[in-house]
């Protein structure tokens, strides 16, 4: 009786080369992309009566600021009415295509 020689070598070399080229596939990436931690509520705040002066004031509310590393809280202020808009915007994260997360700080705006 004739013995025919296995045939694993070619299967095995088929293998190892499946593995070895499954390594070299590129792998999926995903990016985690976290929001920035979220706006903490105003402070109640009590708007005093305006103080005396020539200049026409207006009520600027209390509002938060980012620092970097946390939000610090800036109370409420009598500001110049001059030389801005009259509606005022809070500070908030806007997501940029370019940037990603950039801090907007409070301003007033027209």
């Amino acid at each position: 009786m004739t013995r025919r020689p296995l045939t694993l070598a070619p299967l095995t070399l088929a293998l190892y080369t499946a593995l070895l080229l499954a390594g070299c596939a590129p792998q999926s990436t995903t990016q985690v992309i976290t929001a920035p931690p979220q706006v903490p509520a105003p402070v109640p705040e009590t708007i005093p009566k305006p103080p005396v002066t020539a200049e026409t004031l207006m009520w600027q509310p209390g509002h938060w600021d980012w620092t970097g590393s946390g939000y610090a809280w800036q109370p409420g202020q009598y500001v110049p009415a001059a030389g801005h808009g009259y509606l005022w915007m809070p500070g908030y994260w806007d997501n940029t295509p370019s940037s990603g997360w950039v801090w907007q700080p409070a301003h007033w705006t027209s």
